[in-house]
């Protein structure tokens, strides 16, 4: 193996103290887009059992209407349990660049502290300091991009899978 190859952990390390926050968010982004997506496929594999209970606790509404409004309440609280912990990846993919941006910002000033200290007599110092900058940066982006992409499909599928949930549950109560 090439002896310049850096793995994962020396990156972490040369970017210090946020590039250990950058990996602690971004394995709780994963984690959480993780558990939400086998929660989601588990709620939609078990639709047909949850539309029964809906129709169950909604049977003695004489009023289609009402009948209506009380379903979707109900489904509007499932649905809230299954958008729970999605606010937090969308804050993961919110501050990761900026976290990126501000190791971006340290390293700079470590790289200009250096040279006030050193000169440019001392170029492996000063490339110290521009070695976090660009790799704080380009964890950040790393980590955002995929927390942004999985948040979006997220919401998604779960917008598309309420509104389907309440066309079915409404075209039962018009049926019965």
């Amino acid at each position: 193996m090439n002896e310049n190859y850096l793995n994962l952990m020396d990156y972490v390390d040369k970017a210090g103290m946020i590039g250990y926050i950058l990996l602690i968010l971004f394995t709780l982004g994963i984690s959480i887009m993780i558990w939400k997506s086998i929660h989601i496929f588990y709620f939609k594999s078990t639709r047909e059992k949850y539309l029964q209970a809906v129709l169950e606790k909604v049977k003695e509404i004489a009023d289609p209407t009402l009948c209506m409004k009380v379903s979707k309440s109900i489904i509007d609280e499932k649905m809230s349990e299954l958008e729970s912990g999605m606010s937090t990846i969308r804050i993961v993919a919110s501050i990761s660049p900026l976290l990126g941006l501000l190791g971006t910002v340290i390293g700079i000033l470590q790289a200009f502290d250096v040279i006030s200290k050193t000169g440019l007599g001392e170029p492996t110092a000063f490339a110290a300091g521009i070695s976090l900058a660009l790799i704080t940066t380009v964890m950040g982006l790393i980590i955002a991009i995929p927390h942004y992409v999985g948040y979006n499909y997220l919401v998604r599928s779960i917008n598309h899978f309420e509104s389907v949930l309440l066309k079915e549950i409404d075209f039962k109560i018009l049926k019965k």
